[in-house]
């Protein structure tokens, strides 16, 4: 870094050069946006302060009036947008400028292929805003200086978008920020005034700013030269106060762009206006992919408020739950007052109310969505899907309308695809099921050859398999739907008796009888690791497997949670074993002690592997595996 009085020159952080060299490529044919970024940027800006000044008037420093004003230059090949909205200190230029401060910013990194068609999609899902500047320029000037501070705090920062840039301090500089882009040699074509209308128009007129250009005015007198005069080009209108069938699906998709920063179009979107005892109009959207940082449950979520279409607040968490994070828009209340703060927002009835009625549009967006168009709901569920699935730990008032949501996999399925409702499930519920039955596991493969879905193959018993971290979690929330109870089949005394025959019934209870010393021989000798042995229900083909109380943490939930640094004591599970199978039955025929011990082991140690475990001694496992193998020599 060197420095030179007032002037530095400072690196980009290592993921903005990347980022740098990958925009001006691969979104150079869609490089219109950059003008569509940059204003929304200054419409945010405008937002904020408004905000802000509801508390401290004193930073409209005698200018209220917020706007947005685009200007070009031939002569220089410059385009200019500037604002007079919060503006940015020195320390807020290096961090919102000189860094991604995003998580999921090095996941975003590794999932770019090279490919610019499907980079450009990535990077417009990632939304690059500023840093668009850069697909038609090959250098910006920023010049800025926060609300409240004197003149003589101005910032000035400049870059080639390259690996560095300068910053320096300025005197006289006006409140908010301006963006001057030197536009490339080929870029020419934007140095016009219907060019940048023409664009303004097209992705702007809902800002509900005005966005001022200078224009060129004629009088009649031919001889006089043109005038040039300020003029609106946007229509500054919100664009939810309108009505619905005033609006077309382009405005609807361009503002959804806006609000949600993101290059794509959305999958759908709710627009209603509530009157009554509560009055506010709601426009939310469904994004058509995951944003990088929906995991991170400390973002906050993508509704804006507005009070009478004054900005208030971005991201208001008490508006939508944390499992719909992903929904983005705006809601707008006639009901609250404009120095609302986070605190009043806490405990008001009235945003409870609008809470309640926004979660019921999106949910009922939702049903829409998978009634009418598979296709579409198919694309949901892959990219917010296992968000849903945290709803029924969160908004248990609106539990069974979310559970029918869900799309699993189950042994009705070929494939991991996750097609099936839990409506589904019951309409192929045997006579006499009273269960939903469901396993847990790491992927689609451990679940499909669980030893434990044996019984339930051979019974024609659909289960679901479950394999999303978060299964655990709903699991443990989700006890029934519509009237049936879930049952882990990895979990306590499987009651299949409705559905047995009683020529089963009588074979079960002689095999229990029949093999009393051998379950405590075997129990002996693996003494507390496991807390009983019995005969198992659950196996045809396997020789044993492990099972744990009713209520206890599945295997997959305490590894899980070890693997998350948490200490988990260890649980003991049942031992069931198989007296159909050979082992056991050589097992129960064995005299040696020695060999006797061995094998006991050798089951319990294949039924931990069976579950994903990992043994405590696997060179001894492999020492008595060995040894079997040789004696069957």
């Amino acid at each position: 870094m060197t420095v030179e009085a007032r002037k530095e020159t400072l690196g980009f952080q290592a993921e903005v050069q990347q980022l740098l060299r990958l925009v001006a490529h691969s979104l150079y044919s869609h490089k219109e946006v950059f003008l569509r970024e940059l204003i929304s940027n200054a419409s945010d800006a405008c937002d904020k302060l408004r905000f802000e000044a509801l508390t401290d008037g004193a930073l409209y420093e005698k200018a209220p009036d917020l706007k947005i004003r685009v200007s070009f230059d031939k002569d220089a090949r410059t385009i200019t947008v500037a604002d007079n909205g919060i503006g940015m200190d020195r320390q807020e230029v290096i961090d919102n400028i000189g860094t991604i401060a995003r998580s999921g910013t090095r996941q975003f990194m590794q999932k770019l292929t090279g490919d610019q068609a499907r980079d450009a999609n990535l990077i417009g899902q990632f939304g690059v805003g500023f840093y668009s500047s850069f697909i038609v320029a090959d250098k910006v000037t920023l010049r800025t200086r926060r609300a409240g501070l004197g003149p003589e705090h101005g910032v000035l920062w400049e870059s080639s978008g390259e690996g560095d840039y300068t910053l320096e301090n300025i005197d006289k500089a006006a409140r908010g920020t301006e963006v001057t882009l030197h536009l490339r040699e080929d870029e020419a074509e934007l140095l016009n005034e219907w060019q940048l209308r023409s664009i303004i128009t097209k992705y702007s007129d809902h800002i509900t700013l005005p966005v001022i250009m200078p224009v060129q005015k004629y009088s009649e007198d031919k001889d006089a030269p043109p005038q040039i005069e300020d003029e609106r080009i946007n229509q500054a209108a919100a664009l939810w106060a309108r009505p619905k069938q005033e609006i077309t699906k382009e405005e609807y998709k361009e503002f959804y762009k806006h609000v949600g920063h993101d290059f794509e179009d959305p999958l759908a979107w709710t627009h209603n206006r509530v009157e009554g005892k509560l009055e506010y109009t709601s426009l939310l959207f469904l994004p058509g992919r995951a944003p990088f940082d929906l995991w991170d449950r400390e973002q906050r979520h993508g509704v804006k408020l507005y009070v009478q279409r004054v900005f208030i607040m971005d991201d208001a968490d008490h508006l939508m739950p944390r499992y719909l994070r992903f929904v983005r828009g705006v809601i707008d209340s006639n009901d609250l007052p404009l120095n609302i703060s986070r605190e009043i927002l806490q405990s008001s009835k009235v945003v409870d109310g609008i809470r309640a009625g926004s979660v019921k549009k999106v949910l009922g967006l939702l049903e829409d969505l998978a009634q009418n168009d598979a296709e579409k709901y198919g694309k949901f569920w892959k990219e917010f899907g296992r968000a849903l699935k945290e709803g029924p730990a969160e908004d248990y008032g609106n539990r069974e309308q979310i559970a029918k949501l869900f799309r699993f996999s189950s042994t009705h399925t070929d494939s991991s695809d996750q097609i099936v409702t839990l409506s589904d499930y019951i309409s192929r519920m045997k006579d006499g099921q009273d269960k939903i039955y469901y396993i847990t596991a790491e992927s689609f493969a451990a679940a499909k050859n669980s030893p434990h879905l044996e019984i339930f193959r051979k019974k024609g018993l659909e289960v679901l398999l479950l394999t999303d971290r978060v299964d655990e979690w709903l699991m443990s929330h989700l006890n029934e739907f519509d009237g049936k109870h879930f049952q882990s089949v990895a979990k306590g005394a499987l009651d299949l008796d409705k559905i047995a025959s009683e020529e089963e019934k009588q074979e079960q209870k002689q095999a229990e009888d029949q093999h009393k010393d051998l379950l405590a021989k075997v129990k002996e000798v693996l003494g507390d690791q496991v807390k009983e042995v019995r005969v198992s229900t659950r196996l045809t083909d396997s020789p044993a497997c492990l099972v744990v109380d009713e209520h206890a943490l599945s295997s997959h939930l305490e590894r899980m949670l070890r693997d998350a640094g948490q200490n988990v004591p260890m649980s003991k599970p049942y031992l069931e074993l198989n007296p159909q199978h050979p082992l056991v039955g050589r097992l129960k025929s064995e005299s040696d002690a020695s060999r006797f011990g061995d094998l006991t082991n050798l089951l319990f140690e294949q039924a931990v592997l069976a579950e994903g475990g990992q043994l405590e001694d696997p060179a001894s496992f492999v020492k008595r595996l060995n040894a079997l193998l040789l004696a069957m020599g």
